[in-house]
């Protein structure tokens, strides 16, 4: 297989009336999509409550994420990302209805047992490499 180059901000679906869902990488127990909203949220009621873990990353736009348990919504804006373990309720509360909201995510077969980075988990020492790094 040769490299394969893409930009994901590029080539956005034109419909506004539902989320566009599209593959961009699968492999064993791993599935990668593309996900572009615009104003579109999770019907009242619904939750999604997956098998699968879910690593998410908001490219561009704006969202709020409601978490089963939590009191207030996860707002989420570009740059953005969340780590859903396997099982976690949640539902996309709001995105922004004038700019397409870009989702990346990354979707993991449980039985592979994800575990996140000291900088996704909220603590990073990226200062201290790079001093170290010298």
């Amino acid at each position: 297989m040769k490299p394969i180059q893409c930009n994901l901000l590029e080539m956005q679906p034109s419909r506004r009336e539902a989320e566009v869902s599209e593959p961009v990488l699968t492999a064993r127990g791993v599935r990668m999509e593309r996900i572009t909203s615009l104003g579109q949220a999770s019907p009242e009621g619904f939750w999604f409550d997956q098998e699968e873990a879910e690593w998410v990353m908001l490219l561009a736009g704006g969202a709020r994420l409601t978490i089963e348990g939590e009191v207030e919504d996860r707002q989420l804006q570009a740059g953005d990302a969340i780590f859903l373990p396997s099982g976690c309720r949640h539902r996309v509360a709001w995105t922004d209805p004038d700019e397409p909201t870009i989702w990346l995510a990354l979707f993991l077969d449980a039985q592979l047992e994800p575990s996140v980075g000291r900088l996704a988990a909220g603590g990073s020492d990226l200062a201290e490499q790079a001093g170290s790094n010298r």
